[in-house]
């Protein structure tokens, strides 16, 4: 059986998580790995409707999500998790949630500066915060914990998708998940 693991992208919205997931997806499949990716919005949407943006909703959410990472990875998938996941603790209790099940899990972060974010702004959500339509945004007025020790941080403005992509696939082939 082909060794599974989790690679969780954790950064800002907007700093390139999902887009990096997918083009390291594409590579992982073209190879004949078996790669999921839970996108946070689509988590939302079928896994957490219902679930707010308060603290406690959040570590809700970043829980279930790691659930079915576990899940999947255990059982011999890539499981590709773009999701913001601000809070280090929440991230942790994840972490521990695949230590504990003896689960290859790596931390990937996206540490694209809010300034570039809020320029790329792929959903609107910077200037609906800057507009005074929602608040609530993670990085602007409400807390992104960064990670202290990641197992890889991308600085995404510095580089290509290709290349950020490469950089990830590069850590799960040292690590013999690639």
């Amino acid at each position: 059986m082909t060794t599974g693991a989790t690679v969780w992208l954790t950064g800002l919205p907007s700093a390139g998580k999902t887009t990096i997931a997918r083009e390291l997806a594409g590579r992982l499949r073209e190879e004949g790995r078996r790669v999921e990716l839970l996108d946070g919005d689509e988590i939302r949407e079928f896994l957490s409707r219902g679930l707010g943006f308060s603290r406690e909703d959040r570590h809700t959410n970043v829980q279930r999500i790691g659930f079915v990472a576990e899940l999947l990875a255990r059982n011999g998938v890539t499981a590709l998790v773009p999701v913001i996941a601000p809070y280090a603790d929440s991230r942790d209790a994840v972490r521990e949630r695949h230590e504990a099940n003896g689960t290859a899990y790596v931390e990937v972060h996206v540490a694209t500066p809010v300034e570039v974010c809020s320029v790329r702004d792929v959903k609107g959500l910077y200037a609906k915060q800057a507009a005074g339509e929602i608040s609530g945004l993670t990085g602007v007025d409400d807390p992104y914990e960064e990670p202290v020790k990641p197992d890889l941080r991308i600085e995404s403005q510095d580089q290509t998708v290709q290349e950020s992509a490469a950089a990830v696939h590069a850590l799960l082939t040292e690590r013999g998940l690639a």
